[in-house]
C-alpha cells in the first residue's frame, strides 16, 4: 500500500495521486504557494481518493475560506467508503474543526495522536501559536504547547517541519538556546520553508537583533510568493523592523502594499491582527495616525469578525473600534467576550477604550490585571507586545516613566524601549 511521507498508509493505488497529495501536505506545512493546486492534481489523478479533499479542507479553513472548506470535507465524506480507520478518523475530526467544534476536536486529536503520532494533518493542528492549543484560551497554554511538541519528538526525529514547530514552542516558553539549535537545523533541512524563516525571525526579535533580523527576513521575503498564505504576516514582521529602524516611510509602504485590508486576499485573521498591530505600534512609537486608517480597520473587523468569539481577533478588533471611535462595536466586543479567555479579552478591550478616552489610570489598572495571563489571548509574545507597550505608554503619560521602564526591563529586556514607546522620552 502507498504511504505518505510520514509512513501513514493511503487508500489509493495511484502513485501520481499519492505524490501530488504529499506535495500538497508539504506545501501546506512549509507555507508555500500552490497548496490548492497540488491537492487538485491528486484529485484529478484519482477521483475516488478522499484524503486530498481533507487536506484541502484543512488548508482552506486556515486561510479563512470556511464555506469552501465545508464543501471539500463533504466530498471527503462521500468518498470515505473503504478508507482505513485512521483516515476515517481524520475526516471526522477535521470536520469537527471546520464546523467550529474546536474543544471537541482537540480532545479527539490528543487521543488520536497517541495511537498515530505521525498522522501529520491532525498532529499539525495543535502546533504553532495559531493552533488549537495556541487559541485554547487556557492559562499555561505556552507550557502545554511545549509539552505537546515534546511528546511528539521521539516520533519525528530530524524532520524539518517538526523541528520548526518544536523550536517555536521552546522559544515561546523561554527556551531560547534550544530553540535556536532546532530552528537552524530545520532551515538546513528545508531552507525555503516560510514557517521556519518565520520562527527564525521571531528568534531575532526575542534577542533584540533588529538589524540582523531585518536583513535576514527582507532577503527571504523578497523571493517569497505574494500568493502564499504567510506573506501578509511576514510582511508585518518586515514592516515592524522598518519602523524600529526608523524607516517610517518604508513601513507605511509595506503596510499599504502587503498588510492592510487594501492588499489582495489573505487570511482575514492575519489581515486584521497584523494591520491593527502595526498601526498601533506606529502610534506608540510617536507617529500621527490619520483617523481614516483606524476607521478602515474598524470596518474590516466588523465585516470579517462581526461577533466576538476568537480572543486574538477580538482584542485587535476592540483596539481598532476604540481608536476609530466606534463605541457601539467596542461595547459589543466587551460585553460579548466569552470562553476561557473572555475575562481577559474584556479587560484588554476596556484598557484600549480607556486609552482612547484619555483615561490613563483606568487603562493602567486594566492592563495590569492581565499581565500574568495575557497568553490566554493567543498569538506570539512578539504580537502581544502591543499590551506590554500600551501599558508602558499609559504609565508614561500618567507621569510614571520610571515604572514603565522597570516593567519593560523585566518583561522585554532586549527591546529598544524608547523607540517602541515614544512617550518614555518625555
Amino acid at each position: 500500500m502507498l504511504e505518505d511521507r510520514y509512513g501513514s498508509p493511503l487508500t489509493t493505488t495511484s502513485q501520481t495521486a499519492r505524490d501530488a497529495y504529499v506535495e500538497g501536505i508539504d506545501r501546506f506545512l512549509g507555507a508555500f504557494d500552490d497548496v490548492e493546486e497540488a491537492y487538485r492534481s491528486a484529485m484529478q489523478a484519482d477521483d475516488s481518493f478522499a484524503m486530498p479533499h481533507v487536506g484541502l479542507a484543512r488548508y482552506l479553513v486556515t486561510v479563512g475560506r470556511a464555506q469552501d472548506a465545508k464543501r471539500e470535507i463533504a466530498v471527503a465524506k462521500e468518498l470515505s467508503h473503504g478508507v482505513s480507520p485512521r483516515e476515517a478518523a481524520q475526516i471526522d475530526i477535521i470536520s469537527d474543526l471546520i464546523e467550529g467544534r474546536a474543544p471537541q476536536a482537540y480532545r479527539r486529536i490528543r487521543d488520536h495522536v497517541t495511537d498515530h503520532p505521525r498522522d501529520i494533518l491532525l498532529a499539525q493542528t495543535c502546533t504553532s501559536v495559531f493552533g488549537l492549543i495556541g487559541f485554547s484560551g487556557q492559562a499555561g497554554r505556552e507550557a502545554e504547547q511545549l509539552a505537546y511538541t515534546t511528546l511528539l519528538k521521539p516520533h519525528y526525529g530530524d524532520d524539518w517541519w517538526f523541528l520548526c514547530q518544536h523550536a517555536f514552542a521552546q522559544m515561546e516558553a523561554g527556551q531560547i538556546g534550544p530553540a535556536a539549535e532546532n530552528i537552524e537545523r530545520a532551515l538546513e533541512l528545508k531552507p525555503d520553508s516560510a514557517h521556519s524563516a518565520h520562527v527564525r525571525a521571531h528568534l531575532y526579535y526575542e534577542n533584540g537583533e533588529t538589524d540582523a533580523g531585518y536583513a535576514y527576513l527582507r532577503e527571504f521575503w523578497q523571493d517569497y510568493p505574494f500568493t502564499a498564505y504567510l506573506h501578509c504576516h511576514l510582511s508585518w514582521h518586515v514592516a515592524l523592523w522598518a519602523l524600529e529602524s526608523g524607516d517610517v516611510a518604508g513601513m507605511w509602504k509595506l503596510f499599504d502594499d502587503y498588510v492592510s485590508p487594501d492588499r489582495p486576499p489573505a487570511p482575514p485573521l492575519n489581515v486584521l491582527t497584523d494591520s491593527v498591530a502595526i498601526v498601533h505600534r506606529a502610534f506608540l512609537a510617536g507617529e500621527q495616525i490619520p483617523q481614516e486608517r483606524w476607521q478602515q480597520l474598524s470596518d474590516y473587523a466588523v465585516q470579517f469578525f462581526p461577533s466576538p468569539g476568537l480572543a486574538f481577533a477580538d482584542v485587535h478588533a476592540a483596539l481598532a473600534h476604540a481608536m476609530a471611535g466606534n463605541r457601539e462595536r467596542l461595547e459589543t466586543t466587551i460585553d460579548g467576550a466569552k470562553g476561557p479567555a473572555g475575562p481577559t479579552v474584556a479587560s484588554v478591550a476596556g484598557a484600549f477604550r480607556a486609552l482612547a478616552d484619555g483615561n490613563a489610570d483606568e487603562a493602567i489598572e486594566k492592563f495590569v490585571s492581565v499581565m500574568s495571563e495575557h497568553e490566554r489571548l493567543g498569538g506570539s509574545r512578539a504580537q502581544r507586545d502591543i499590551i506590554e507597550f500600551s501599558l508602558a505608554h499609559a504609565l508614561a503619560i500618567s507621569g510614571q516613566s520610571n515604572e514603565a521602564r522597570r516593567i519593560l526591563n523585566m518583561h522585554r529586556p532586549h527591546t529598544s524601549h524608547d523607540h517602541a514607546v515614544a512617550t518614555l522620552e518625555g
